[in-house]
């Protein structure tokens, strides 16, 4: 006897080859999803642990707020103290020098032959004005002040003839630099 069938099996064969296909590309997409599912799970964790991070990072900056705060015044404040303590040393000594200068000038003079008129300090400068006998005078007081510690150079700005009280006497200028005694010392000892 012969059997024949009557179902079609092509067409069966087809719609489970379908279906299969169907259920495994269902199943990628579920395994697709829970891995999805899975990383934005630990990325969001990871996100929520650094933001806890952060905050709390964000607290102990405040509450170092006011030391740091404290620090930055501190710093000024001694910036400050040691710009203002620089500029009393620089006031000492600048004043200590104009006395030395005051009492080097005073001691160079020679009272019978010359007068000074005028005596100028202005930072590293002086200036000497005053009538002489004669040159050689005001060459002797330049050669004495060059000998000073406090007197680095001395320059004849001026010198004319004038007549006082009926005598022919010099009238002279100098221009001198100023040093004090560390500083001619130091500039000696790099010479060397």
């Amino acid at each position: 006897m012969l059997r024949i069938n009557l179902l079609p099996i092509r067409q069966l064969k087809k719609r489970a080859k379908a279906r299969n296909q169907i259920f495994s590309f269902i199943a990628l997409f579920i395994f697709l999803l829970l891995i999805l599912g899975t990383v934005g799970f630990l990325q969001t964790t990871k996100i929520n642990s650094i933001e806890e991070s952060i905050a709390g990072l964000k607290k102990e900056k405040q509450r170092y707020a006011p030391i740091l705060a404290e620090i930055k015044r501190l710093e000024k404040a001694k910036k400050d103290l040691e710009n203002k303590i620089r500029i009393i040393k620089a006031l000492k000594r600048d004043s200590s020098i104009t006395v030395h200068i005051l009492d080097e000038v005073a001691k160079k003079v020679d009272n019978k032959r010359m007068w000074l008129k005028s005596l100028k300090q202005q930072g590293k400068s002086l200036s000497l004005a005053g009538t002489a006998l004669d040159n050689r005078t005001i060459a002797q007081f330049m050669d004495a002040l060059k000998e000073s510690p406090y007197i680095s150079a001395v320059n004849l700005s001026n010198a004319s003839l004038k007549k006082v009280s009926g005598r022919d006497l010099k009238s002279f200028s100098l221009a001198c630099s100023i040093t004090s005694p560390k500083e001619k010392t130091q500039k000696t000892a790099k010479k060397n």
